[in-house]
């Protein structure tokens, strides 16, 4: 499988501890800033649509701001009621000030 690497943002554009989302080729995409990383998941959430940017990030989870679900935004798990189904992630690589995704 090829990998390829989309600009997404500037590294400087992601807070650290929360949340902000982005085009990318159509898709809204998520991007967090945790720890010095960034880790990026689908925008919208797969039990309502809400729009996970406006939830609340607490460490590696991200809570939505419709039904208080929570996802773990490093692989994506679904970790409480009522969510049934897991999120989309996407590997993620900084070079320089830039912020890559691959879409796959």
């Amino acid at each position: 499988m090829t990998e390829t690497w989309i600009e997404a943002a500037l590294l400087s554009d992601v807070p650290q501890d929360d949340v902000i989302a982005v085009a990318v080729q159509g898709q809204e995409i998520a991007l967090y800033g945790v720890d010095g990383d960034v880790y990026a998941t689908d925008n919208i959430c797969t039990h309502g649509h809400a729009r996970l940017c406006e939830g609340f990030l607490e460490g590696h989870e991200i809570e939505c701001p419709l039904h208080q679900g929570r996802f773990d935004i490093r692989d994506g798990a679904a970790k409480c009621a009522p969510l049934t189904e897991n999120i989309r992630t996407y590997p993620v690589r900084i070079d320089g000030d830039k912020v890559y995704l691959d879409l796959g």
